[in-house]
């Protein structure tokens, strides 16, 4: 198999399994799409974290339109939350072009492993 057709299976197959991830758990793409853009297609750590977003972003806008035509969308709490979402964003995206790629991991990595300790625990 041609490196640029492993490539292209490996970007479907990163596709998919953030989707799934997204829709299934209502979000946390990110956390596989990145680690995934990362190791498998060999991307620069901060043009992963850019370009995770961008993929996210439309995944997300599916997922809510599914959760909210299904009767599973609370707006009490939905739309205070998504401005916050919004301000969390800009400045978010704003610090990673100003954090070095070796603390972009290291605090992703931190907030993986949290994560991954409160599933496992509360």
């Amino acid at each position: 198999m041609s490196e640029e057709i492993k490539n292209k299976v490996y970007m479907a197959l990163t596709g998919a399994l953030t989707g799934l991830a997204n829709g299934f758990f209502g979000g946390g793409g990110g956390m596989i799409v990145v680690p995934l853009m990362s190791f498998l297609l060999k991307m620069k750590t901060k043009t992963a974290h850019a370009t995770a977003l961008a993929v996210i972003l439309p995944i997300t806008v599916v997922s809510a339109i599914v959760y909210f035509t299904s009767g599973n969308f609370d707006f009490a709490t939905g739309i205070p939350s998504g401005v916050g979402v919004v301000l969390g964003g800009i400045i978010g995206a704003w610090l990673l072009g100003k954090l070095s790629a070796n603390w972009l991991t290291k605090i992703f990595a931190v907030v993986m492993l949290v994560a991954g300790v409160k599933s496992l625990f509360f």
